[in-house]
């Protein structure tokens, strides 16, 4: 395996732990919230989006470590906080407690989404950027249907305690992951940009390319960062561009209704008329689905490119919402409801899946960068946690709004996919093939 291959694979472990953190809650659900007594209002909050306001902090301020003390050191102390999160809410003995342990954890999860794209962004060449950043977004698929998977073989192991096993296994996963990026070199960008290191960037790039395209690329790297200040700020009229695609991108990530159904799948899936005992094996499905189509959404990002991807994304989503809000409406089969929820999951996979962190990690320049990456991703973890906090409170069986029939919920992600549609049509930039350098000039103009 070649070495820059070597490193994004590590690093994009990350993103394993971030799928698998952020869904092996769905398991927990329902069991936490009968142990407890939970409100609906409490159980939103402190028990399905603690973790999401979690991330919501560590993407908002996972660039400051980033820029400060390097891609490296930041992924290997995002390990940490996965371990210490599995380790924390598997042994909770009250809901404080379990909910401290799930922030620590969505900390984790919101600081791997800044530091991994970034990083995998900055060691690799154009041709190949968009197949190695994806593989973040692969490694998270994985690691949602990893937690699936999981799940369903846990449930029944230790009775009432079954949740606890659910939430502990991924420390072995973060353990390893912890281990394995101590091996990976810093970010030669970086090592430019804040060491003025050329000796340890060529070092790193050299093994990218060869001698002469290796200094060709440093001296394009330095080039890029003479042109701006080293005091640089990132909310100014010069990054106004890249900050609205970047926020659009995130945004219409959350509003697809993505993190809606994987975290609640259980639970919507009961909704639908399938019983309980079938509900955590028919989310794998759903985990065996966004792996597949999370393969093809890989191997044509560099192909076809980021908005080609989004069209079909688009598309596939809001015929599938539309479908989906109809079944539950018109009380269709399950079967054909579960049919439409799989589509909308291929959909996500090829479009929105595979193109969010390859997009946002494109767009800024190497100086802002890491900061830029926080914005975007500090927009899509903040709809996120609005999206889980609000869902118990349409969803609850007795106090929900819609309680059983979800339907204006599915209609609402349909027309927001509507408008997503025209985002990529009239505001979208396509990125592939082009040097980070090159992308500067290309956006900022």
């Amino acid at each position: 395996m070649k070495a820059v291959q070597k490193w994004s694979v590590t690093v994009a472990l990350a993103g394993f732990l971030f799928g698998f953190d952020t869904v092996v809650i769905s398991g927990a659900n329902l069991p936490v919230k009968e142990l407890w007594n939970l409100s609906p209002w409490f159980h939103g909050l402190f028990i399905m989006s603690m973790a999401l306001w979690g991330t919501v902090l560590g993407s908002l301020t996972g660039g400051i470590p980033c820029d400060k003390f390097g891609r490296k050191k930041t992924l290997f102390w995002i390990g940490i906080l996965y371990f210490a999160s599995a380790l924390g809410s598997a042994l909770s003995p009250d809901p404080y407690l379990f909910s401290f342990f799930r922030f620590i954890g969505g900390v984790g999860v919101g600081a791997s989404s800044v530091a991994a794209p970034t990083y995998i962004s900055e060691i690799t060449t154009a041709s190949n950027r968009g197949k190695l950043v994806a593989l973040y977004q692969f490694n998270l698929v994985l690691g949602i249907l990893i937690a699936f998977f999981s799940n369903y073989l846990l449930e029944g192991f230790q009775g009432e305690n079954d949740w606890r096993w659910m939430m502990g296994v991924e420390a072995i996963p973060a353990f390893l992951y912890t281990v394995l990026v101590m091996t990976v070199p810093e970010s030669p960008r970086w090592l430019l940009h804040k060491k003025k290191d050329e000796q340890g960037a060529f070092a790193v790039l050299n093994q990218v390319y060869d001698k002469q395209e290796t200094q060709r690329k440093i001296d394009s790297i330095k080039t890029e960062l003479a042109k701006t200040t080293d005091d640089v700020k990132l909310f100014t009229a010069r990054f106004k561009k890249p900050l609205i695609l970047a926020f659009l991108i995130a945004f219409f990530n959350q509003v697809s209704g993505i993190n809606f159904i994987l975290y609640y799948a259980p639970e919507i899936l009961v909704k639908a008329g399938l019983a309980t005992e079938d509900s955590l094996l028919n989310s794998i499905s759903i985990g065996v689905v966004n792996l597949i189509f999370t393969f093809v959404g890989v191997g044509l990002i560099d192909r076809l490119g980021r908005r080609t991807l989004m069209f079909i994304g688009s598309f596939g989503y809001i015929i599938s919402l539309v479908t989906v809000a109809w079944c539950f409406y018109s009380g269709a089969s399950p079967a054909l409801l579960l049919t439409f929820i799989l589509i909308f999951i291929a959909s996500h996979a090829v479009g929105q899946g595979a193109v969010i962190w390859v997009f946002i990690s494109e767009v800024f320049p190497n100086k802002v960068r890491a900061y830029g990456q926080s914005w975007g991703t500090g927009t899509h973890w903040v709809f996120a946690a609005l999206i889980t906090l609000l869902t118990p409170v349409f969803l609850d069986g007795e106090n929900g709004i819609f309680k059983d029939n979800p339907w204006p919920i599915f209609a609402f992600f349909a027309f927001m996919m509507f408008l997503q549609l025209l985002f990529t049509k009239f505001m979208m930039p396509e990125t592939k093939g082009i040097s980070l350098e090159e992308l500067e000039e290309k956006i900022l103009g």
